[in-house]
């Protein structure tokens, strides 16, 4: 029965469509990449280390041309940007680079197929291409993919995703890996299909000079006594804006926190459901809108990126590693980040923003190639130690995660020296992704989009939820409200 439901939902998605794909996700977990790809030098650490996870790395991949043996000559990956590609090129051992778009793994060659978001153009690309899977040629088939957590269950809880552990890849290879990145790749019938090497728990990066300015102290734990749950964090928004700060950019920076923390399912017995602690961020956001304690910005756009400058004077973003090591203009000179002027504290609530999850597709003819991969970028403990050090990325091993959240020689420069990991480690063991379903993706973007006219003072409350309702169901015509 479950496959009956499954499928049909999936090959409904994978025609013009698209009910699963929702339109642009640039702005959510993708615009940033996730982590743009490019190193930074924004975690430092022993130099030692790195050389030393540099040189194991490269013994634990001596055995890649002979896992991919007799299999096909083409390894076909398909993805939205160049992250996992630079992960790959930069710690996978026996990858050479050959241009922009291929490389080789011993005999094989690697060919990228990189489809930006935009406009869901990645999921289209790649509905279309697994629907012709089974007829395809070998060396054109496709062999890894990769998904967001927000759109991840419109692929698992089908058979275009192959089960890990028919690559041989059993749970005590994933002991080590954070279980939240392995429930969203879980289907319905409990069996996992997909792995990532990294996690995003996100915690709350605060300017630093405001929280000298308005605080009285910068310290992380001072902060924290200031955010340590909505009805403070709403208070000291009102402080902060008597010093001319807004607490966030914007509404939306606050929104996967409270949807990360809901008690029930978009969808409910085929029935839109709004949870409780959606209407929560609904009702504290427009009292701080109202009150002129934040924007109605939408993610990525100038007004939003203002505040990573100090002029812009915003006191805090929401969001996991990636997002201040790469989306916030460390790079910039100027920025609050390129001075090392963040600080992170736990914030009200934990939550999670993104990751990528690497699938194999159903038909590989690289099969043992795939699993390498996988295994390599997923398990090896000195691969992920390399990934901490060189990309200031937060991998999915706890051994390593909990061992540099301990190394007094790890720190970020753009949270002024500050080691968050020891914070991360302990959101990531909090989250719950049993209120995860097919419809995430969609549903979150229309209501963030009704609520806007609603906090704008353009509609009232029950006319911006039924341009939800509207939305939605347009989006989804197999739902009832």
């Amino acid at each position: 029965m479950k496959k009956k439901i499954v499928s049909a939902l999936l090959c409904a998605a994978m025609t013009a469509t698209m009910i699963a794909g929702c339109g642009n996700n640039a702005g959510a977990s993708t615009n940033a990449g996730t982590g743009n790809a490019g190193t930074t030098d924004a975690g430092t650490a022993d130099a030692d280390t790195a050389d030393a996870a540099g040189t194991e790395t490269a013994d634990a991949g001596s055995d890649t041309t002979a896992a991919a043996g007799d299999e096909g000559k083409v390894l076909n990956i398909y993805c939205w940007n160049e992250e996992f590609k630079s992960r790959i090129t930069d710690h996978y051992p026996g990858y050479t680079k050959v241009d922009a778009t291929s490389g080789t793994i011993g005999d094989v060659t690697v060919k990228w197929n990189i489809t930006p978001n935009d406009d869901n153009a990645y999921q289209n690309n790649l509905d279309a291409t697994l629907l012709k899977q089974a007829d395809a040629a070998a060396d054109d088939k496709i062999d890894l993919f990769l998904v967001e957590a927000d759109y991840a269950l419109k692929y698992v809880d089908t058979d275009y995703a192959m089960p890990v552990a028919d690559l041989g890849i059993t749970d005590a290879d994933l002991a080590n890996q954070y279980q939240y990145t392995k429930d969203i790749v879980t289907d319905s019938n409990g069996v996992l299909k997909g792995v990532s090497w990294q996690g995003c728990p996100g915690v709350l990066f605060y300017n630093r000079e405001a929280a000298k300015e308005v605080l009285g102290s910068d310290d992380p734990a001072t902060v924290q006594e200031a955010v340590k749950d909505w009805d403070t964090f709403n208070e000291t928004a009102k402080t902060l804006k008597d010093a001319g700060y807004s607490i966030v950019s914007s509404v939306n920076d606050t929104y996967r926190v409270y949807s990360n923390n809901v008690t029930s399912k978009w969808v409910v017995d085929g029935k839109i459901n709004i949870d409780e602690n959606i209407m929560n961020w609904v009702n504290d956001s427009k009292e701080l809108v109202d009150a002129g304690e934040t924007g109605t910005h939408d993610l990525w756009s100038d007004d939003w990126s203002a505040g990573f400058y100090p002029e812009g004077k915003v006191f805090a973003y929401f969001g996991p590693a990636w997002l201040v090591n790469f989306s916030m203009a460390a790079d910039t000179e100027g920025s609050i980040g390129n001075a090392g002027g963040w600080g992170a504290t736990e914030g009200p609530q934990g939550f999670f923003w993104g990751g990528t999850w690497i699938c194999a597709a159903a038909g590989t003819d690289n099969a043992g190639l795939v699993k390498d991969i996988m295994l390599q970028m997923t398990t090896n403990e000195d691969i992920m130690k390399e990934i901490v050090v060189k990309d200031d990325d937060f991998v999915n091993n706890k051994n390593v995660m909990e061992t540099m959240a301990e190394d007094t020689k790890y720190s970020s420069k753009i949270l002024g020296g500050q080691n968050p990991l020891a914070m991360y480690c302990a959101g990531v063991e909090s989250l719950d992704l049993s209120n995860l379903s097919p419809y995430d993706q969609g549903c979150n973007e229309e209501f963030q989009k009704a609520m806007k006219n609603y906090f704008q003072g353009n509609a009232t409350l029950d006319e911006a939820l039924e341009l939800f309702y509207t939305a939605v169901l347009e989006k989804y015509p197999e739902l009832s409200r």
